[in-house]
């Protein structure tokens, strides 16, 4: 009878092989995940760097990459040591655009970056009280599953926008928002490179060959180069990324911005009461974007335990926390967990051990940031498309004929794609729960901090009329 392998140190402080995982799919699923999130390289400085403070200054790009990268390969790497799970952490879409286009342009970038790091000290705080913790703990399980179903759209849609198949229709305001391709129809090679990724991918997938999806980002991105090469395209059409064999290989970093902050100068620029709204508003958005992708990732990678709750959460809530803060440091914007680390997970990632992979691969894109920015956006959609897929398969947990949790799990789904925001559909699932719980007779089953959550939605919903009473806008 042959004897069971012994387990090295490794395996044994990520619990690789007692989650059903190995070291290939762990490295796999690393590299899958940076592929897939990498474009925050470019996006994040292009946001951030765009944008102009109170005073007309704007953030310098190779600063923006170097710290994007920075606070991205650190802190994914602590998530992966500390919280070992398979979750990258990185500069925080929409939380950026909050910084760049409602913050920045009433202060200075210093004093902004320092409402981050507020914003970031809050979350821990309310962690180690254990607030954020119980917070989660309170939410119905099938509740749970709506948020990663519709998390599951959500990225499927950015994929499908990312890679131009779906764009906004220029100047429409009065009827659909939106079609397929730049005119009604598909049309360009960029386009065509998608299409040939997705396809590649389901094949792949419906194969179920190991390492699909790290394999169809790199074979696309191959012959999104090739295609580049050989036909003439408007460098636009591929977005933010043109793939191109890069002129270099190795950029030094420039640590410029680190340290950049100003903790309290927001206060004698606009007031305690804006900075207080302001906070709120990034703490809202933090606090759940980052609830519904730990729960849909762990959901995913079949990490919950038989309550509906993600292992160590507590240090996962406080890492995140911690990131936060690491952004605002930094000058990069709050950083948090990422949807697209599902990527890794539809490559088999189950532990921390992917995590280090993708932090170790955001620490070599400080030097190489030639060759991370490579891959374009038609190149890595297809994972998300995918992922979105699978993702999607929880809705047969639903019990949809229960209006009291098929209406908040129904408007918990649509509204997370339509509003292309997490926390928006999380907001109105809850919002919706209390309220059909309630007139339903049944407000003694739901949890009070379910209770506050719905309060505090609601404000945030109504952050517009609530700065107008109070007098900050």
């Amino acid at each position: 009878m042959p004897q069971p392998r012994e387990r090295n140190a490794v395996d044994r402080y990520f619990r690789i092989s007692e989650r059903g995982s190995t070291f290939a799919r762990e490295v796999r699923g690393g590299f899958a995940t940076f592929f897939t999130m990498a474009y925050i390289l470019v996006l994040n400085p292009i946001i951030l760097g765009g944008a102009e403070d109170k005073f007309g200054t704007q953030l310098s790009g190779p600063q923006l990459v170097t710290a994007t990268a920075l606070v991205a390969a650190v802190m994914t790497a602590i998530m992966g040591l500390g919280g070992n799970l398979p979750l990258a952490i990185a500069a925080g879409l929409g939380l950026n655009a909050v910084v760049a286009y409602q913050i920045a342009p009433t202060m200075s970038w210093a004093d902004a970056m320092g409402l981050v790091v507020l914003e970031g000290i809050v979350i821990c705080v309310l962690v180690v009280t254990g607030l954020r913790e119980a917070v989660m703990h309170a939410i119905p399980q099938q509740l749970k599953q709506a948020i990663s179903v519709g998390i599951g759209l959500f990225i499927a849609f950015i994929g499908f926008v990312d890679a131009g198949f779906v764009t906004r229709i220029p100047g429409e305001t009065g009827s659909v928002p939106v079609q397929l391709g730049a005119s009604g129809q598909l049309s360009g090679w960029p386009v065509l490179v998608f299409c040939l990724g997705v396809l590649l991918t389901i094949s792949l997938m419906a194969r179920r060959v190991r390492g699909a999806i790290l394999i169809s980002i790199v074979t696309t991105t191959v012959v999104a180069i090739v295609v580049n090469e050989l036909a003439t395209i408007d460098p636009l059409a591929w977005g933010l990324t043109v793939p191109s064999v890069p002129a270099d290989v190795v950029a030094w970093p420039d640590f410029g911005l680190f340290g950049s902050f100003s903790l309290f100068g927001a206060f004698a620029e606009v007031g305690a009461v804006t900075v207080v709204l302001f906070v709120f508003t990034l703490v809202l958005s933090d606090f759940f974007d980052t609830m519904g992708t730990v729960v849909g990732v762990s959901n995913e990678a079949g990490l919950l335990d038989e309550k509906g709750d993600v292992p160590n959460l507590g240090r996962v809530l406080l890492i995140d926390g911690a990131a936060a803060v690491a952004g605002g440091v930094a000058s990069s914007s709050s950083n948090t967990a990422y949807i697209e680390s599902a990527a890794g997970v539809g490559e088999g990632a189950r532990t921390g051990f992917a995590s280090v992979v993708t932090g170790a691969l955001f620490g070599l894109a400080l030097f190489l940031t030639p060759l991370a920015t490579v891959v374009p956006a038609q190149a890595a959609a297809p994972a998300l498309i995918v992922v979105g897929f699978l993702l999607m398969t929880q809705v047969r947990h639903i019990e949809w004929e229960k209006y009291e949790i098929g209406i908040p799990a129904f408007l918990t789904v649509t509204l997370m794609p339509f509003t292309y925001s997490i926390t928006n559909g999380i907001g109105a699932g809850f919002i919706a729960y209390v309220v059909i719980k309630t007139v339903l007779g049944k407000a003694r089953e739901v949890h009070w901090l379910l209770w506050t959550t719905a309060a505090l939605f609601v404000v945030y919903f109504a952050i517009d009329p609530i700065e107008q009473v109070l007098g900050a806008k």
